[in-house]
């Protein structure tokens, strides 16, 4: 089974993390697992003034900072793991990523918007559930 695990590195991303864990004892298999991080792009404005190098350090950081409980947990349970991390529009990113390497399931934390908030604001997590084609997984 091919299971692409996406965290921002949030209280709900650590217990989608977790879930993955438990999720893993139950298979038969140890699932092909793709640990992935999107960071949002910064304002033009702002990479600009701080220059190509800054702003992949700036994201290179954010992912290092997002993806470190998840690879510890992971580590701790010996499950073996891909990392991905990219730079985009989140929901876009977890949804292309699925696709492309087919995975069969989506796991991701969700801090429980309201609707109303969901609505107005927008999640990463609903927008991946409208956009994907892949089964999705939200762990609260």
């Amino acid at each position: 089974m091919k299971i692409l695990l996406a965290v921002d590195g949030s209280e709900a991303s650590e217990r989608a993390v977790k879930h993955v864990v438990q999720f893993a004892k139950a298979l038969a298999e140890p699932p092909a697992l793709t640990l992935l991080h999107v960071d949002a792009p910064l304002l033009q404005a702002a990479a600009a003034k701080l220059g190509a190098k800054a702003v992949a350090d700036y994201h290179a950081s954010n992912s290092q900072y997002a993806l470190k409980d998840a690879r510890r947990i992971l580590n701790r349970a010996r499950l073996v793991f891909d990392t991905v991390a990219l730079v985009g529009d989140p929901a876009e990113k977890i949804v292309a990523t699925a696709t492309k390497q087919r995975s069969d399931l989506v796991i991701m934390g969700s801090r429980g918007q309201t609707a109303l908030k969901g609505l107005l604001l927008g999640s990463v997590a609903s927008k991946v559930l409208a956009q994907s084609k892949v089964p999705l997984t939200l762990v609260r």
